[in-house]
């Protein structure tokens, strides 16, 4: 049976759930998201907030980035990956090498390279000893796009691979899962010149600008932050057209979907191969900020983190993921610092069962996550009025 291209596939619907009325309440949301987003900087430069918490919010940003990517394969898609930090830290040492480069140098070889060296600084044998990976990564132009297209790439192959054997459920989340700790592994092993369990760290400049700069941190988030409105749009166009549709129509009843003479595996590929890229593009952004990239991103805590987000934020909704990932990343800053009120001493211990507690909550009382909360409020406002 050939795929249809006119038609809708006979006995499913591929109209969006939502309806006007909640659509544009999710656009007062991210209004009020973005309101703040864009004072943020200004109030940096007026002296009220620190040029370290604009920079801050530009790593939140940037994985709230990889968030949106992870709600259009899980909210829109129904597929449960765990690899989307697997991909985030692609994206991540792609830029960590360029900018290793940029830094202190000792007969051409980047100084982080030396934690994995058995010589010491100045005791090498020259230009021969410096990867080749690591030289496809000089040109910034060049890093950026292989940045965005290695992640893609590699999502492809898993995609293709996974989706073509029809593996779907928890066993596609194991697989996923069970691949980002093989990466990590591969990538903590000194032999393979990634500068092992330490990462690439103490980062110097970034297209010639001082990253110690505060106009270079708040320049990259300005950026952050334009990636970040691009790719919700860019997200949001896709759920309005017909390809979104499908996407719905295969996190309902794939099967049906086959029958109808649609190749789901196609469409779930391609999302996912989506998705991966705005990780990499995530990571790309977030090294400079952070001013460090290590394999410990790859650990399993983080892909169970951005599920974490997409859940509290509302899944399937965008705007949720952003704003789950923001909350979440914010709530961490504040409760992993030791601080009091009166006599009760707040311990950074107490994080993991917090937001442990946190994801029972959405998953028994608020399974729309913040947004579907915000979604009741403006109700019962509007039936107040």
């Amino acid at each position: 049976m050939t795929e249809r291209t006119m038609n809708e596939p006979a006995g499913i619907h591929l109209g969006s759930r939502c309806g006007t009325s909640a659509g544009q309440m999710n656009i007062s949301f991210a209004g009020v998201v973005l309101a703040i987003a864009v004072l943020l900087p200004l109030l940096a430069q007026a002296g009220l907030v620190s040029v370290e918490t604009v920079n801050m919010a530009g790593r939140y940003m940037a994985l709230a980035i990889v968030a949106l990517g992870l709600d259009l394969i899980w909210g829109y898609t129904g597929i449960l990956s765990l690899c989307q930090a697997f991909f985030f830290a692609l994206g991540g040492y792609a830029m960590g090498i360029h900018l290793a480069h940029q830094g202190t140098l000792h007969n051409g070889i980047p100084e982080a390279l030396y934690v994995v060296y058995p010589y010491k600084i100045g005791e090498t044998r020259g230009m021969e000893v410096l990867p080749w990976f690591w030289q496809i990564f000089k040109p910034f132009t060049l890093t950026v796009i292989l940045g965005i297209l290695l992640p893609g790439l590699v999502a492809g192959c898993i995609g293709f691979a996974g989706f073509l054997s029809r593996v779907r459920g928890v066993y596609f989340s194991i697989l996923t899962q069970a691949l980002t700790v093989a990466a990590m592994m591969f990538f903590s092993k000194n032999e393979m010149k990634l500068c092992g369990t330490n990462g690439l760290t103490h980062f110097k400049t970034i297209a010639g600008h001082d990253l110690s700069d505060p106009s270079t941190k708040i320049g990259l988030y300005v950026v952050t932050l334009l990636c970040l409105i691009g790719a919700y749009l860019i997200c949001l166009l896709i759920t309005k057209t017909r390809f979104g549709r499908v996407l719905l129509a295969v996190r309902d009843s794939e099967t049906a979907l086959r029958f109808a003479g649609y190749k789901p595996y196609a469409y779930k590929t391609a999302i996912f191969v989506f998705a991966g890229m705005l990780a990499g593009l995530a990571g790309l952004l977030y090294t400079p900020q952070a001013n460090i990239m290590t394999p410990s991103y790859m650990e399993a805590r983080w892909s169970i983190l951005m599920v974490i987000w997409v859940a509290v934020g509302g899944r399937g909704t965008l705007v949720g993921a952003v704003t789950g990932a923001l909350v979440i990343n914010l709530l961490y800053s504040m409760m992993t610092s030791q601080w009091s009120i009166g006599r009760f001493d707040w311990k950074p211990d107490y994080w993991p069962f917090v937001l442990g507690l946190l994801f029972i909550v959405v998953v028994l009382a608020l399974p729309h996550g913040i947004v579907g909360l915000w979604r009741k409020l403006i109700g019962k406002l509007a039936e107040l009025d």
